[in-house]
């Protein structure tokens, strides 16, 4: 493996650093400020829509679309769009502006691979335009969705058209006032095989029977203006068009999307912690305690030091597992998807904690973007599988290798 960008990625990752230095760092607490003042805390402050417009024009736009999307997007490998999606998580919001922001991320590719070509028109053009915002709806309350076959959201067909009943939460995106389609995970069939009983399938949000409940905090932050919703299905009718691939599909489709999601996680927090690190230098630099700055107390530069080792780590790591995804795809890979998906939020938690300790009582307030920043690390070792289920899976499969 090259460790060294090749010129496509050095200069596109250029031109997006020089992007954040003049367009994002300087209006990051004026946007901030902007949604949490607003009318509106579900209404994307109309400052994006002026920031996403410059990234079009700057060539900056769909950059995680990879070489066989192409026609919808820029043709990068997962190894190439690395540092770039690294670059955006040192910003939590800055991925919207690039087109390239989570559950949309997921939901282009989703509708890329497995959409029909209607579906593709009547969504992932707008969406691949940003004119729009998605949602994915996978996640129950009631039962322990970290096993996705235990979900209890029926789809069932009546006629030309499908019914679905059940409730979702977590369902992130769906508070956002431009969120116009939901892709829902429930059972066609309950009695199928277990992998084959779920199916996927397209519900605009404003469909009769779909009520938005509350909108979800994760560890004490609501993410305006996207937002994760409890939403609630009481007999929604969708023609049986909406449904993509076919029936008992689901899970198939559910792996394909979420391998590039984590990864794609895993490099945004690596952005974050990567900041973290370069805000506490910045930090102990500047603080003095017990008569010397606290740059030259030992336990902040052994702390340092660590938190430096640990994020490159990561980097590599995740690096390896993009190359070994565009080499073998995304199932061959899986042992590496799990190894980081393992290891990244755990190094970003603990990278951000030391910055925040670092900060003192600042590092815990609305005048840093530290925890914030800990809150989205913190989540993500539970979305899109929690650790202990990568854990128990790369235990599994290492075991079985090594006695095949």
């Amino acid at each position: 493996m090259n460790f060294e960008y090749n010129e496509k990625t050095q200069a596109l990752l250029e031109k997006l650093r020089a992007f954040m230095k003049e367009e994002v760092y300087p209006i990051e607490q004026e946007y901030i400020h902007a949604v949490e003042n607003g009318e509106n805390r579900w209404k994307t402050p109309e400052l994006m829509q002026t920031l996403k417009q410059k990234a079009r024009d700057a060539g900056l736009w769909n950059l995680f679309l990879p070489e066989e999307y192409k026609p919808y997007g820029a043709g990068l490998t997962n190894a190439e769009y690395a540092p770039l999606c690294e670059e955006m998580g040192r910003v939590l919001f800055s991925s919207e502006i690039f087109n390239c922001s989570a559950p949309d991320t997921g939901n282009m590719e989703v509708l890329a691979k497995y959409g029909n070509e209607e579906q593709k028109e009547k969504w992932l053009v707008p969406l691949l335009n940003g004119e729009i915002r998605s949602a994915f709806a996978m996640t129950e309350p009631a039962v322990a969705s970290s096993d996705a076959t235990n979900i209890e959201t029926s789809i069932t067909r009546e006629g030309d058209e499908y019914v679905i009943n059940g409730k979702k939460w977590y369902t992130s995106g769906a508070m956002n006032e431009n969120c116009k389609i939901m892709i829902v995970m429930g059972k066609t069939d309950f009695d199928a095989p277990r992998h084959q009983q779920q199916s996927q399938i397209l519900v605009p949000v404003d469909t009769k029977g779909v009520t938005i409940v509350r909108p979800m905090a994760a560890m004490g932050f609501y993410d305006e203006p996207i937002g994760h919703a409890e939403v609630l299905f009481e007999n929604v009718r969708v023609p049986a068009e909406n449904l993509l691939v076919g029936e008992g599909k689901g899970f198939e489709i559910a792996q394909g999307r979420l391998g590039p999601g984590r990864i794609h996680h895993c490099m945004r927090l690596i952005g974050c912690a990567q900041r973290a690190l370069d805000m506490a230098c910045e930090r102990v630099e500047a603080r003095v305690a017990f008569g010397k700055p606290l740059a030259k107390q030992q336990s902040v530069r052994e702390s340092i030091a660590k938190m430096h080792c640990d994020i490159e780590q990561a980097r590599l790591l995740t690096l390896k597992a993009a190359d070994k995804m565009d080499r073998y795809g995304n199932k061959v890979s899986r042992d590496l998807i799990a190894a980081i998906k393992i290891v990244a939020p755990t190094m970003a938690c603990n990278v951000i904690d030391e910055s925040i300790q670092m900060h003192g009582a600042a590092g815990t307030s609305q005048d840093f973007v530290l925890s914030a920043m800990y809150a989205y690390a913190r989540t993500i070792k539970l979305a899109d599988g929690p650790d202990q289920v990568h854990m128990m899976q790369l235990g599994r499969n290492l075991i079985a290798d090594k006695n095949a």
